[in-house]
């Protein structure tokens, strides 16, 4: 039997691999596998492909085929449990089983009700041993929009603020472009790859008319757009139109027929949400492109939209690029509070975890998290 030492290796391939995947993969969550005969030796490796194709398992048992390797006895190290349930491809679990594979380690059990322990059951039935834990919580970090959806029925949301180091975002005339350099924008472009879609505000597109797409790193698909629009005053003429490969999803509070039109001819498609004070409801929003299959929300916005998600409670982590400069008087990542009216009491500041800290040229990348949000 090998070592946990050796379990541990492997399962640390397996999530390497997850992560080569990870612009790929979506909706699906980002899954790797890695093969080995009785000794350890590695027979085949793989990782999930695009929604429909082949799952981590698959790839990896192609690659033993491919070598010539029987896997009868071997041992599959995946770093989440291999589903049981006709999807877009048949159980990853029949076919570990039918290759005879003695002994699966597997990182966590997957947090989709269809499958939901049933995959471990199916392979403990047929007689192979499993061993679940090893890199589940790694597992479930680079899954952690999959996770997510499938449990809170609402994707990750993640903000993404570029500011000076005073906390400006923008100077008092709205001009933004560039606080931040060029290695922090290719770092914004990397987290926007990873995202199932992009949310901004329509005053964003009025003010910048940006494209939001992803251009300063290599992709396989572009992330959906979606825009916050209470009232539809997104110009038809808008840059992110021009881009044919994604879905452009608009939310309304009031639907104006002369303007949809215009814009559905673009190819958008608008749903109105509007909560009791006439403005786009987040909440409902957020269950709806669940629903949509959106994992990972990449939100890139003005103040104003980012102050409605954390004063309601539906943003769970700040993706916060610091330049090393001091603009004075401007706009500010607190201009619209985080809650109802000024504090009072310090105890009353929206408690965030430091989770990563990095220097990208000049400037510094902080991941901080909404403390406990991830308790799900």
């Amino acid at each position: 039997m090998p070592s946990l030492d050796a379990d541990a290796q492997h399962i640390a391939a397996a999530q390497q691999l997850a992560i080569d995947g990870r612009y790929l993969t979506d909706p699906n969550p980002r899954v790797g596998c890695v093969l080995t005969d009785a000794s350890g030796h590695v027979l085949g490796v793989g990782h999930t492909q695009q929604a429909g194709g082949p799952h981590a398992e698959v790839m990896a048992m192609r690659e033993a085929a491919a070598h010539g390797h029987s896997l009868a006895g071997a041992t599959a190290y995946v770093t989440l449990e291999p589903c049981s349930h006709h999807g877009r491809t048949a159980p990853c679990c029949d076919a570990l089983i039918n290759a005879g594979v003695r002994r699966v380690v597997a990182s966590v059990s997957d947090p989709n009700p269809l499958v939901g322990g049933q995959g471990f059951e199916r392979l403990r039935a047929a007689g192979i041993e499993v061993v679940v834990g090893p890199g589940a919580d790694e597992t479930r970090e680079l899954n952690i929009g999959f996770f997510s959806r499938m449990i809170r029925k609402t994707p990750w949301v993640r903000l993404k603020i570029a500011a000076s180091l005073d906390g400006k975002t923008a100077l008092t005339n709205g001009v933004s472009q560039w606080i931040t350099s060029e290695a922090a924008r290719t770092d914004g472009h990397a987290w926007r790859a990873r995202a199932s879609a992009v949310l901004t505000g329509v005053g964003t597109l009025i003010e910048d008319d940006p494209r939001l797409d992803v251009r300063l790193v290599q992709t396989p698909r572009q992330p959906h757009l979606v825009v916050v629009d209470s009232h539809l005053q997104t110009p038809a003429s808008a840059r992110i139109f021009d881009i044919p490969e994604r879905k452009v999803w608009i939310y309304a509070a009031h639907r104006d027929e002369a303007k949809a039109s215009a814009l559905e001819a673009r190819g958008a498609t608008i749903t109105v949400m509007a909560n009791a004070d006439g403005k786009v409801d987040l909440g409902a929003l957020l269950r709806d492109l669940a629903a949509r299959e959106v994992n990972e929300l990449h939100v890139e916005a003005g103040h104003k939209l980012n102050g409605s998600l954390l004063r309601e409670g539906w943003g769970d982590e700040l993706l916060l690029y610091l330049a090393p400069k001091f603009i004075g008087e401007g706009i500010g990542m607190a201009n619209q509070p985080f809650a109802d009216g000024p504090l009072s009491t310090l105890a009353g500041a929206l408690p965030l975890e430091f989770r990563s800290l990095d220097r990208l040229g000049p400037d510094l990348r902080i991941l901080a998290r909404i403390s406990g949000r991830d308790a799900f």
